[in-house]
This record gives C-alpha cells, sequence and structure tokens, in this order.
C-alpha cells in the first residue's frame, strides 16, 4: 500500500448527542471530543468499569450482518456505521467518541445531523502529517457460492464508491448510484439517505432483539403496497447502503479507492476491510 501526506485534523470542541438506538432501544448519550494527532478514532464505553476504550481498526471488527460492530476485550460498541461515515467523508482523522451505552443514537436514520453537527463545530488542523490507506491492486471478497454478492477495491486516487441494490420487491428493484466521496458530493447525496426495513420483517427483528428503538421518525419502511414513510429519494435505499460501506472502510483509517459493491452487507464489507488490513500488513 502506498500512502499520501496531507495535515490531521480532529473536532475544535465537543459535540453532543444523545437518543435513542435503533437495535437496543436504549437512550445514549454520545460526545464526540478532540483528540491529539496520531491517536486516530476510538471509542470510550464511559458506563463500564476503566472507561475502556476501543479503538477503531480492522482488528476491532466483529462479525455481524445488520450493524458494524467493533469491540476489544468485553468492551464492545454496535451501530456505529452512521457516525463512523460521517466523520470518514469529511475526514477526521482523530477523535474520542464517549458514550454512555453500547450503541449510539440513531438520530434521523441517516448521517447528515452529524455532518452538520461537525460543520457547526468546525475541525482543526493538527501538526502531523496525515496517511492515507491506499489501494494497490485489486482485493475482491465474494458473499455467496453464486458470487451475487460481492464487494471489490480497486486502485484509485480517489475515494470512490459504486453500489448496486438488487431487491425482489416492486417498490425497491435495482439501484445503482456511484458516488466520488467528497464532503459535498456526500453531504448532498449521501449524508441525508435513511436506513430502510420490510414491514414484514419488523416482528422477527424484535423477536431477535433487534430494532427495538426502530420508528418512522428514524427508519424508511415499506410495506407490500407503499412506502409508509416519504421519500427523500428515489434511490434513498442504495445511497445508505452507499453510506453504510463509507463507514464500514473507516477502520482501515482514511481511504483511497474505488469500491466496486453488489448486494453487499456489514459482514461482507468487514470481509474486505480484514482483507485489505492484512494485504497492508504484509507490504508494510
Amino acid at each position: 500500500m502506498k500512502f499520501m501526506e496531507e495535515k490531521q485534523q480532529t473536532v475544535a470542541g465537543d459535540i453532543e448527542f444523545s437518543g435513542v438506538g435503533i437495535h437496543s432501544g436504549q437512550v445514549t448519550r454520545l460526545v464526540v471530543r478532540p483528540a491529539e494527532a496520531g491517536t486516530g478514532l476510538k471509542f470510550c464505553r464511559t458506563d463500564l468499569p476503566g472507561r475502556p476504550e476501543i479503538p477503531v481498526c480492522a482488528e476491532s471488527g466483529q462479525e455481524s450482518a445488520r450493524a458494524t460492530t467493533l469491540a476489544k476485550g468485553k468492551a464492545m460498541v454496535f451501530t456505529v456505521e452512521h457516525f463512523l461515515s460521517a466523520l470518514h467523508a469529511l475526514k477526521v482523522d482523530n477523535a474520542l467518541i464517549e458514550m454512555d451505552g453500547p450503541e449510539p443514537p440513531i438520530l434521523d436514520g441517516s448521517s447528515l445531523p452529524v455532518v452538520r453537527a461537525l460543520r457547526e463545530t468546525g475541525l482543526v488542523r493538527q501538526a502531523a502529517r496525515r496517511r492515507y490507506a491506499t489501494v494497490s491492486e485489486p482485493v475482491v471478497v465474494y458473499g455467496d457460492k453464486d458470487h451475487e454478492q460481492m464487494v471489490i477495491a480497486l486502485p484509485s486516487d480517489d475515494f470512490r464508491v459504486s453500489f448496486t441494490s438488487i431487491n425482489p420487491h416492486p417498490l425497491v428493484g435495482i439501484q445503482f448510484r456511484d458516488v466520488t466521496v467528497e464532503e459535498q458530493a456526500y453531504e448532498q447525496q449521501v449524508a441525508p439517505a435513511r436506513t430502510i426495513a420490510y414491514e414484514k420483517e419488523v416482528e422477527a427483528l424484535h423477536a431477535a432483539g433487534l430494532g427495538l428503538g426502530g420508528s418512522l421518525e428514524n427508519t424508511i419502511v415499506y410495506s407490500d403496497e407503499k412506502w409508509l414513510t416519504p421519500l427523500r429519494f428515489p434511490d434513498e435505499l442504495v445511497r445508505h447502503k452507499i453510506l453504510d460501506l463509507i463507514g464500514d472502510l473507516r477502520v482501515l483509517g482514511l481511504v483511497k479507492g474505488h469500491f466496486i459493491a453488489v448486494k453487499s452487507s456489514h459482514a461482507l464489507n468487514g470481509r474486505l476491510t480484514k482483507k485489505i488490513a492484512a494485504l497492508m500488513k504484509e507490504k508494510g
């Protein structure tokens, strides 16, 4: 892997959020605080003895189908992808993210409230030079034996995501979007996209202890006949898939590469990041 150099940055001041977690249903207070250069992003569980910290890195990633989960020792956080997505797109190198529970607030189901709060508070440059994790050769992972699900990383001077979502439901169907992840494009095209659920899945999710904090205020729900929540974009589903992928990739650091996904999931994204991280370690 090659690295490019720029100045690192962190948040200019504390940024506080509070609200219910979409899966746990628990109310959590989250505070993004400035951090020293070179420390990266870290979650801190303030509700646990010793206030354990969990670094945002590939080694912390845990297998999970419905949310990004990070752990170190007995400390864990989950459904952190929306916050990581916003921090990634706005190129926040260093921050301490304190949480008094395992799951951050879902807010409106998108990352737009986080982006707006980051812009309002501002970012400050630091003396240390930034290093981008740059894809130097093709990397691919498949999610099934028929190779219908896959995500590929290719070399690129930009951070670009091309995502194809395929859903048999007539309201959803096939959706495709290609985004070069720059701050303005992210804020306008990706950040407003909210998480989506099928009405018939809600009962099963609740039975599995998931989606307990979901509502029409933070989730786009569709039935067999109609959308129960007004859409912000006709292709909001695939835009949200891109939002999630950007968050999942943040465990590598700030990245440069072209990521092509077809029907990808958090689990498949996690497998890709671990494969890229292993390659980076091998090449030094």
